[in-house]
């Protein structure tokens, strides 16, 4: 999806729709003990809220809402292994994950981050924030993630003595179309995926696209491609290494991959506090080589902000040789 980025408080259930799936426990007292609950962690009484919740649970012991916001209450009181606790319930109950209990379990330390970050949370996530997604994206947030890969494209273009135009791309994590848009005129047929169908729905009525498919990054990448793109999704996958090798077998001699990614140091990736993974230069690097990408161009960028602050990132083009398998 695009996965192009989320707003400062979307990877918390209790400003976003992620309720939606679960709807009312079906007890009025309890929905009304967990309303408070979400009030009072919000205002930042977590005592209170804990107390609210294990009074909600009593009522309803296999809602998994109130224990995930039991868990967040017990997160910000310094209870981290009952936090875990908590989170580890809803999974139990909820094993799709569309509330992002695997998150806040690898947020703890308590799981590994690759795999933490669930297709259906991601799904559920963008279905409840498309209808405000662009107005949010780029007005809020200052988001500009595709005119930067945009630029990147038309740098390397020049570099390589080539024609900023390409035959054929495909749009990984489109959402609504905000990179079909930036580069149009520039692509004779552009192809999208997401994992939410509403983002699709929004990415279809663009006309922007060829087609348009709900599905993840990897069922895309069976066609072969001139232009790969990838505007803010790699903050939802974390390990690159299956995505980079399926590129390089979809792209066609001499094709690009550019993407964006948010940036941290050493030689791998984290889970951030803001529940994105962020990878390294010299993650982004190694992936490359193992699979037979060249780096044709990498660079720090800023795409967009949290909190009025710059969030730093990367903006990478790669490339795979005309001599490449």
């Amino acid at each position: 999806m695009s996965v192009e980025s989320v707003p400062p408080g979307l990877e918390t259930p209790f400003d976003t729709p992620l309720n939606a799936p679960f709807g009312s426990s079906g007890n009025l007292l309890a929905d009304r003990r967990y309303d408070y609950a979400v009030a009072s962690l919000k205002e930042g009484d977590a005592d209170a809220a804990a107390d609210l919740l294990r009074q909600t649970l009593d009522l309803t012991p296999a809602w998994p809402p109130a224990h995930f916001a039991l868990g967040e209450a017990l997160e910000a009181l310094g209870q981290r292994e009952a936090a875990g606790t908590a989170f580890a319930r809803v999974l139990e109950l909820a094993p799709v994950d569309a509330i992002g209990a695997r998150l806040r379990l690898a947020r703890l330390g308590l799981r590994a981050p690759a795999g933490a970050m669930s297709a259906g949370y991601v799904a559920a996530l963008f279905d409840g924030y498309a209808g405000r997604f662009d107005t949010h994206l780029v007005k809020a947030l200052g988001y500009c993630g595709p005119q930067i890969i945009c630029e990147s494209l038309r740098r390397v273009c020049e570099d390589l003595v080539r024609p900023f135009q390409f035959q054929a791309a495909i749009d990984l994590g489109c959402g609504t179309g905000l990179m079909a848009r930036a580069l149009a005129g520039h692509v004779g047929v552009i192809d999208g995926i997401d994992l939410s169908p509403a983002m699709v729905a929004k990415a279809r009525q663009s006309g922007l696209y060829r087609r348009v498919d709900v599905g993840d990054a990897l069922q895309a990448l069976q066609a072969p491609a001139e232009l790969i793109l990838a505007a803010d999704v790699l903050v939802y996958i974390g390990d690159l290494s299956a995505l980079f090798g399926a590129v390089a077998r979809a792209l066609t001699s001499g094709g690009l991959f550019a993407f964006t990614v948010q940036s941290c140091a050493g030689d791998g990736f984290i889970l951030g506090n803001d529940l994105r993974h962020h990878h390294s230069a010299l993650y982004v690097r190694r992936m490359a080589h193992a699979a037979g990408l060249r780096v044709a161009h990498l660079a720090p960028c800023v795409t967009r902000q949290d909190g009025g602050q710059d969030v730093p990132g990367l903006v990478v083009v790669l490339q795979r040789d005309a001599d490449a398998r």
